[in-house]
């Protein structure tokens, strides 16, 4: 069975073509002509298949690779064994990221239950709602009074927007999503199953129990933006919540009320953020991490996966651990964690 027979028909591109279009060096002009309509591991990579290398760590696979041709960088071209062709690129990883866009377009975001443009009469659209030409609504899919979307936008099954909420253009809602209380840029990617706009976990305490305290702020969410499946935002208490332009967020995110994000950050699985955190541009956080609230974490700091954060992060810094600190002095401890306990533990008492 295909693993791709989900993204359609392909349709093969010239490697001659693909190179330019991607930003790579053909190493051998006469296979300019040769087409390609597929990726696939370099394990497994057969004839109709492009794949890559980035490092020495995989050249062992190179002895059997039959792909139609590899992207690697330069300092790696002189382990391809002859007859496979190279796409010379200093950074294979984008350029095989950029050809996999062209072979499998429909792969780049989910695909809708209608046709293009159009919206299915099983769906529920308000009248006060605004909808742009291009729009696709699926089947199931709820739209409140007032909403706005923008042009190209897709609104999948079971998808519920809320009253007043504006979404962008070139959109993709997945199946499932509840957005209320937001304003969406353009080029968004939602995931099955987020739930963008719900209250935040917010009490006051009192003799007889928590009393809530109303959550009146809304979720901004900037251009190109793409969240995971099952993720959620939760809406400014009364603040905005914030994702900036680029940012990516896996699968089971947890953002709370007032968090404000910046641009061009990754966020990976399970990461837990607390309300009224502010966190700067180009911020790498690892899965299962935790950021304590009404912390600021600064631009390009990188966050090991399982660390707690518990007080605020210079720029540039890379931390981990609980409590995270600097990367090295953490990696030291582990280091002599390891030594003691192979030395049967203290030395002191021994």
């Amino acid at each position: 069975m295909d693993q791709n027979q989900f993204f359609g028909a392909r349709q093969a591109i010239p490697l001659g073509e693909l190179a330019g279009r991607i930003g790579a060096f053909l190493s051998q002009a006469t296979a300019s002509d040769r087409l390609v309509e597929s990726v696939a591991p370099i394990s497994r990579a057969g004839p109709n298949d492009i794949c890559y290398i980035q490092s020495r760590s995989s050249a062992d696979y190179l002895k059997t690779c039959r792909a139609a041709a590899i992207i690697c960088p330069q300092a790696l071209t002189a382990l391809l064994p002859d007859g496979l062709t190279a796409l010379v690129s200093d950074n294979a990883q984008l350029a095989f990221a950029r050809a996999s866009a062209l072979l499998y377009p429909a792969a780049m975001r989910p695909q809708s239950l209608v046709g293009e443009g159009e919206i299915s009469p099983q769906a529920s659209v308000d009248v006060t709602a605004a909808l742009e030409a291009g729009v696709e609504v699926s089947p199931f899919a709820v739209i409140g009074a007032r909403a706005e979307i923008g042009a190209g936008t897709r609104i999948l099954s079971g998808a519920v927007i809320g009253a007043d909420v504006k979404i962008g253009r070139n959109v993709t809602i997945g199946a499932h999503v509840c957005v209320t209380n937001a304003l969406i840029g353009n080029n968004v990617i939602i995931h099955t199953g987020a739930r963008i706009g719900q209250d935040g976990f917010g009490y006051a305490g009192s003799p007889t129990g928590m009393v809530k305290l109303p959550q009146v702020g809304r979720v901004i969410i900037q251009d190109d933006v793409e969240i995971g499946a099952n993720t959620t935002i939760d809406r400014g208490a009364m603040d905005d919540t914030v994702i900036g332009e680029g940012t990516k967020i896996d699968n089971l995110v947890q953002i709370g009320h007032n968090v404000q994000i910046g641009r061009h950050c990754g966020i990976v699985s399970q990461v837990g953020i607390a309300g009224s955190v502010k966190i700067g541009d180009g911020v790498m956080i690892g899965g299962q991490a935790g950021v304590n609230g009404h912390l600021e974490i600064g631009s390009g700091v990188q966050i090991a996966a399982r660390s707690g954060v518990l007080s605020s992060i210079e720029p540039g810094s890379r931390v981990g651990g609980i409590p995270a600190r600097p990367m090295k002095l953490y990696l030291r401890e582990l280091a002599e964690l390891s030594r003691r306990a192979q030395t049967g533990g203290d030395e002191q008492g021994e």
